[in-house]
């Protein structure tokens, strides 16, 4: 039995998956999500459901975060009912969401100010890593805070890696999605030329998977854009903000960002035109419809 006492707040398609594990490590857990109805999978393995985020993280060591947005995180924390008024000096705030580096590095000095550290811990490896517990998460602030939680992060990943001081997490996120997107934009684009050409997309891709352009979104999502199958692992709207987050932050710095530029606006454009609530590999039909094949999708 682990000695940790921890909250877990927001048990989406993500968090949902990180706090079982938690609880099947067997560590003191306190759960709260907006919808009830999700803490069911999690409190079956002994989790405790609370009323209300403070209450999830009064008396805890330490409380992980899994939200959808920027703001989401600022009203958790600061918001009415907070979570940082219930914490005491000591605890650890462990963030997965993905959100702005700045507004983290703002989180974090106004944690600090209470005597509560705060981790920003982006992860990747989508639902299934989620539920299996082989995320790697990408970990910015203070060395010696990392290795205190370290044990509750090993329950959810498989590659946990101190990426530097606040707000580097967040940093190295962004720059998991750019690869990301980019990866999917390329593979849409052979799927979308190899039916524009008559030729067989499955057979492509699995000639393509023997080679040097064989990738986790070739193995994943290009799969499941060949079989239109686009239920949701990872939403288009989170995608299209987390992308959206990244091309701000090169825009920021000056960095030249055509192919990240290009393809947040065809994000865009999937959220704007309904389908905001797919897997964000529907971007790959977009592409096709861009590209008039339609018909050709449905033989």
């Amino acid at each position: 039995m682990e000695s940790l006492k921890i909250a877990f707040v927001g048990l989406g398609v993500m968090g949902g998956g990180m706090a079982a594990n938690l609880a099947r490590k067997g560590f003191d857990l306190a759960v709260f999500s907006r919808t009830a109805a999700k803490a069911a999978p999690v409190t079956s393995l002994g989790a405790r459901l609370a009323a209300s985020a403070a209450e999830a993280a009064r008396g805890r060591d330490v409380v992980f975060l899994c939200l959808p947005a920027t703001e989401d995180v600022a009203a958790v924390l600061f918001g009415a009912g907070g979570i940082a008024a219930a914490l005491a000096p000591g605890a650890v705030v462990i963030d997965t969401s993905t959100i702005d580096p700045v507004a983290t590095r703002d989180f974090a000095e106004k944690l600090a100010a209470r005597g509560i550290a705060m981790l920003d811990c982006p992860v990747s490896g989508g639902q299934k890593g989620a539920a299996d517990g082989t995320l790697s998460c990408m970990v910015g602030g203070a060395a010696d805070v990392l290795d205190r939680v370290r044990p509750c992060l090993e329950a959810i990943a498989t590659t946990i890696v101190h990426i530097g001081d606040t707000g580097a997490g967040q940093v190295a996120k962004a720059c998991n999605q750019i690869c990301v997107v980019a990866n999917m934009l390329g593979a849409s684009e052979a799927v979308a030329l190899a039916l524009a050409m008559g030729v067989d997309p499955r057979r492509v891709r699995e000639a393509l998977r023997g080679g040097a352009a064989n990738s986790t979104v070739l193995e994943r999502h290009a799969a499941r854009l060949i079989a239109r199958d686009f239920t949701p692992g990872f939403r288009a709207r989170l995608m299209e903000k987390d992308l959206r987050i990244a091309v701000a932050a090169m825009t920021r710095t000056g960095v030249y960002a055509p192919v990240s530029a290009g393809i947040h606006q065809l994000l865009k454009a999937l959220v704007q035109t309904g389908r905001a609530d797919l897997d964000w590999g529907a971007v790959g039909a977009l592409i096709q419809e861009l590209s008039g094949l339609e018909e050709k999708t449905r033989r």
